[in-house]
C-alpha cells in the first residue's frame, strides 16, 4: 500500500506548545507541516489560499477560539484539538474533532491521536485503497484496529452500517469486526449475485436468508427489515429463486 502524506498546520498561542507539536510533527514520517500560526485569524488567513489536511488546533486563543473557529472550517480539514483544559471535550466531539489531546502530552498520546487521522484520510477521503474486493470476488480486505483484516466474503452473514462504520457479521463468530467506510461504497464493490441491500442499514448474504416473514429476513436469528425502497429489488430475487415460480 502506498504512503499516505497528510498535511497539517500549528495552530496555538503559546510558542512552547507550537514547539512541541512540530517537534512530534518531525518525527512522524506521514505528516507534512505547512504552517505555524499563532492565532486562528493568522490560520484562517493561510486558509484562504492554501489547502491542509489536518489541524492541531488550540482552544483558549484571543479574538477567536479554537472551537469557534473549527466551526468555520471545510469539512475537509479535519482537527485534533489540544489543549490544558479538559472541560473542552465534549464540545470537541461535538465538532467532530478526530481526537483531543489534553496539555501536557507526550510523543505516545500525540502518536495516537495522529493514527486516528492517518486511518480517517486512508479510509474516508480515499488517499489510498484501503478496502478492495478481490477480482475472483472472494475476499475482502478491511482495516480494523490498525490491522488489514483478510474477510472471506462465503463467512460474511450481513454487513450492518452505522454512519462512517461498518460491522461485519461473521458465520461462528459472534462479535462484528468494525471498519471505517460508508455501506454505499462497500455495495458497489459486493457482487451482486452474493449480496444484496435490503434497508439503508443492511446488506444480506443471500445465501443465509433462511427465513422469509412479511417484510423481515432472519439470518441467523437476527431480523432484518427489507424496506420499501428495496423491497421489489428482493422480491424479484426471491421469485427468481421460487420453485413455484
Amino acid at each position: 500500500m502506498e504512503a499516505v502524506e497528510i498535511t497539517c498546520m500549528i495552530v496555538d498561542d503559546e510558542p512552547m506548545a507550537v514547539n512541541l507539536v512540530d517537534s512530534y510533527v518531525d518525527k512522524t514520517p506521514y505528516l507534512t507541516l505547512k504552517k505555524k500560526c499563532n492565532s486562528a485569524i493568522e490560520a484562517m488567513q493561510f486558509l484562504n489560499t492554501e489547502k491542509v489536511d489536518l489541524l492541531f488546533l488550540d482552544i483558549q486563543m484571543p479574538d477567536l477560539t479554537g472551537l469557534e473557529f473549527s466551526k468555520m472550517l471545510s469539512k475537509e480539514t479535519r482537527v485534533i484539538f489540544t489543549t490544558a483544559f479538559d472541560q473542552y471535550a465534549l464540545e470537541g466531539f461535538k465538532v467532530e474533532a478526530l481526537d483531543y489531546l489534553l496539555k501536557p502530552f507526550d510523543y505516545a498520546e500525540f502518536l495516537t491521536a495522529a493514527n486516528k487521522a492517518l486511518d480517517w484520510f486512508t479510509l474516508v477521503k480515499g488517499k489510498t485503497t484501503t478496502t478492495k474486493v478481490s477480482e475472483a470476488k472472494e475476499f475482502l480486505f478491511v482495516k480494523s484496529e490498525y490491522k488489514q483484516l483478510r474477510i472471506k466474503l462465503a463467512d460474511v452473514l450481513y454487513f450492518e452500517g452505522l454512519k462512517d462504520y461498518i460491522k461485519i457479521w461473521l458465520k461462528d463468530n459472534p462479535k462484528p469486526i468494525l471498519t471505517l467506510m460508508s455501506l454505499k461504497s462497500l455495495e458497489e464493490d459486493l457482487p451482486s449475485s452474493q449480496f444484496m441491500r435490503v434497508h439503508r442499514s443492511f446488506i444480506v448474504a443471500l445465501k443465509y436468508v433462511e427465513v422469509i416473514e412479511r417484510s423481515q429476513i432472519i439470518i441467523n436469528k437476527q431480523r432484518i427489515t427489507v424496506s420499501e425502497q428495496y423491497k421489489p429489488k428482493f422480491l424479484e430475487y426471491i421469485n427468481n429463486n421460487s420453485l413455484n415460480s
